[in-house]
């Protein structure tokens, strides 16, 4: 019998409920698969406390890793035995094992591990589209303001940049994330809780300010962030940590430099399976070649799913964190 974490209501950590699970057997276009490991994620909590509306009772979590244990009738790209990983809806991958569609899942290569894989998949592919789709004049050179700079996504982002030659601001709350950030790659940090943002960046910058800011923080960060654009810069909102952007004031857009402001999301950028084999290629390839160093700061149990969230939400976690199966 499979278990995983299921909600029936909305609300704090202790919602997240340990329950054992009917897997069943894969239907046409569908395969059946044993969890190794379970990414944690930031947009986990949205969807547990009602912020990303999903039905209930529902199950938990967007990512894993793990080996395909059976094919449904229909599916020739995969075969039983095959090491894949995804990201994605629909809810259900905090689970020893589950039966899904097989549209998001990716082939893993055998030099990465399936903890580094979960803790990763979601990140890298963000960190890819933010920096080769959202931006694609950036070059090397350029300098951009990068927020939570030592989370999961700062540090492979951060990586990715340097290796581009893209120089990255990064915007961190304490000392010892700084020093985090810059030893991923980051050239320059701002601890925002004692400095002012905006300032420091046209300090940096030579007055010019950033042509992008990359903030996945939200309402905390909105009006510093675009305080620290160039004119005409683009301000990326990729995640609202800190509660939802206000209301956009277009006219305000004007008058700080006929600016940009996007909300994207990760599913608009791998839906098309061609441009997920991609991005995803080049994620692999940094990562099995140690370009991009993916660490692991913590580590839970699948049933601690509850005390996982709190210290996500809190910010005691650092970095990338993952659930280890044993199998």
């Amino acid at each position: 019998m499979a278990k995983g974490i299921r909600f029936h209501e909305t609300g704090g950590p202790e919602v997240l409920r340990w329950e054992e699970l009917e897997v069943g057997e894969p239907g046409p276009g569908e395969i059946r698969i044993r969890h190794h490991a379970v990414g944690l994620n930031f947009a986990d909590t949205y969807f547990r406390t009602g912020y990303y509306p999903a039905p209930l009772p529902n199950g938990m979590g967007v990512e894993a890793a793990g080996v395909i244990e059976a094919v449904g009738a229909g599916v020739t790209d995969f075969a039983v035995g095959d090491r894949v990983t995804y990201t994605g809806s629909p809810l259900g991958a905090y689970s020893t094992a589950r039966v899904m569609d097989t549209v998001a899942l990716i082939k893993l290569p055998d030099n990465i591990d399936f903890d580094t894989a979960a803790a990763m998949t979601m990140r890298g592919l963000t960190s890819a589209y933010l920096l080769r789709r959202i931006a694609p004049g950036l070059k090397a050179g350029d300098t951009v303001l990068l927020h939570a700079a030592a989370g999961g996504v700062g540090q492979i982002f951060s990586q990715w940049a340097r290796e581009l030659g893209i120089n990255v601001i990064g915007s961190v709350s304490t000392d010892e994330k700084a020093e985090i950030a810059r030893a991923h790659g980051c050239t320059h940090t701002i601890v925002y809780t004692r400095e002012d943002v905006a300032s420091r960046v046209r300090e940096i910058t030579n007055g010019v300010g950033v042509p992008v800011v990359f903030d996945s923080i939200g309402e905390r960060t909105y009006e510093q962030s675009l305080d620290s654009l160039a004119r005409r810069g683009l301000l990326v909102c990729f995640g609202t940590a800190s509660g939802p952007i206000p209301p956009i004031d277009a006219l305000q857009l004007a008058i700080k430099g006929s600016l940009f402001v996007t909300r994207p999301a990760l599913a608009d950028y791998i839906v098309d399976p061609a441009e997920r084999a991609e991005l995803a290629a080049e994620l692999f390839d940094l990562v099995g070649s140690g370009r991009i160093k993916v660490e692991i700061n913590q580590r839970y149990s699948l049933e601690d799913a509850a005390h996982a969230h709190a210290e996500l939400e809190t910010g005691r976690s650092v970095g990338s964190s993952v659930f280890s199966l044993e199998n």
